[in-house]
């Protein structure tokens, strides 16, 4: 095989030309859409290829299906498709030198102007019309092209605890968790690091930072504290944590009584002006990290049921393409993992549809290189038809 040959896939419906190579046995193919679909090389076969029996094909074909159905088995034992072999029987056998998994970096998309390091902290109101008793949401706000590794702390007497950590990637936002008005108190003090970088290319080195916040409790009981923003459909409250490169400014000032209910804290905070939101940018990012009062979810059973069908995950899809849809839907899929990643023997069936496949296919993608500890399975078909996919937590 090689670049420009149309190929058509072994396990789903539809194909494409080839466009690239990760390592030996990963082939790149873009389908008509322009969207490029890592797939093993076994798992496809090139068009008009006159030395391709029948037999060779259903072979083939019986093989991809086999390795497909078999996803609790190890990554030795999908690679190599031997069912009969049981783990203990890999013990005498070479390792193999290539992971289809190494290496592999989802392309980011860069934006113009954003090579600064801007990064906010973020709380959402669940209801703005029970502004006084509502629960809030948290997010990690990465506004720039780099990656951001970030430590969220929280003070607890003289001492710290550690929050949140993790990565974010660029130019998107991250949920981190959701409290109550009761929980304020444990979050007035809190401590930020970032770390930013790019993977697989040179960038410009950025500083270390280490920001302390001090969030003012008083300014959660007041609807104009949260404002219309570039990265929300909601009015949320910002505050910056990096603003091009720099350490956010932050001034100090007289705290306001809090309400009874928040009584006996301290009387010195500090308040971090909110960002103006810049209309050019506004709807710029997907809710592509964990975000489930976005993504719809429906309890039955004991399984979380989470419908990927565009029309339900957005009002409009105005303005997208094929290829943005399809991200999109992928996004949705690694929130709802992100979200139950710690409750292990969590089901979860994602209902994706028949189609051509191209979306099932790219879920299959998903869970066999970036969720490899997690088992998956064809969903009920009596109850969900036959577009949906089981997924089970392995924490």
């Amino acid at each position: 095989m090689k670049i420009g040959d149309k190929v058509r896939f072994l396990s789903d419906v539809g194909g494409g030309k080839i466009s690239g190579f990760q390592g030996k046995n990963i082939v790149l193919v873009e389908d008509e859409d322009g969207f490029e679909i890592p797939t093993p090389i076994t798992e496809v076969v090139l068009v008009g290829d006159e030395n391709m029996t029948a037999a060779k094909i259903k072979t083939l074909e019986k093989e991809a299906k086999t390795a497909e159905e078999d996803g609790a088995k190890s990554i030795k034992a999908r690679l190599s498709g031997d069912s009969e072999m049981e783990d203990d029987d890999w013990t005498n056998v070479e390792e193999p030198d290539y992971d289809p998994s190494d290496n592999f970096v989802a392309p980011v998309k860069e934006r113009e102007g954003g090579d600064k390091l801007v990064a906010y902290l973020a709380f959402v109101p669940k209801s703005l019309k029970e502004i006084g008793n509502t629960a809030f949401a948290s997010y990690m706000v990465n506004d720039s092209n780099y990656y951001v590794h970030y430590v969220y702390m929280v003070k607890d007497g003289e001492q710290w605890s550690l929050k949140s950590v993790g990565e974010i990637e660029p130019n998107t936002k991250l949920y981190i968790e959701e409290f109550s008005y009761g929980d304020l108190n444990s979050l007035q003090d809190a401590s930020i690091q970032l770390v930013a970088y790019k993977y697989d290319k040179s960038f410009e080195l950025k500083p270390a930072l280490s920001v302390n916040i001090r969030l003012d409790a008083t300014k959660f009981y007041k609807l104009n504290t949260f404002r219309e923003n570039d990265f929300f459909e909601t009015p949320a409250l910002l505050y910056p944590v990096s603003e091009k490169d720099k350490v956010a400014e932050q001034k100090v000032e007289t705290k306001l009584d809090l309400p009874k209910k928040l009584q006996g804290s301290t009387t010195e905070s500090i308040d971090v002006s909110v960002s103006p939101a810049r209309k050019p940018l506004v709807r710029r990012y997907a809710d592509n990290q964990s975000k489930s009062h976005r993504t719809k979810q429906v309890l039955k059973n004991d399984k979380i049921i989470v419908d990927l069908h565009i029309d339900e995950l957005l009002e409009s899809t105005a303005g997208m393409s094929a290829g943005d849809i399809l991200e999109y839907q992928i996004n949705a899929f690694r929130n709802v993992l992100e979200q139950y990643k710690n409750k292990s023997g969590q089901k979860i069936v994602f209902i994706h549809g028949k189609g051509e496949g191209v979306l099932r296919h790219a879920l299959i993608h998903e869970l066999n290189y970036k969720y490899k500890k997690y088992q998956y399975q064809d969903a009920s078909f009596q109850e969900y038809g036959y577009g949906a996919t089981q997924v089970t937590i392995i924490a």
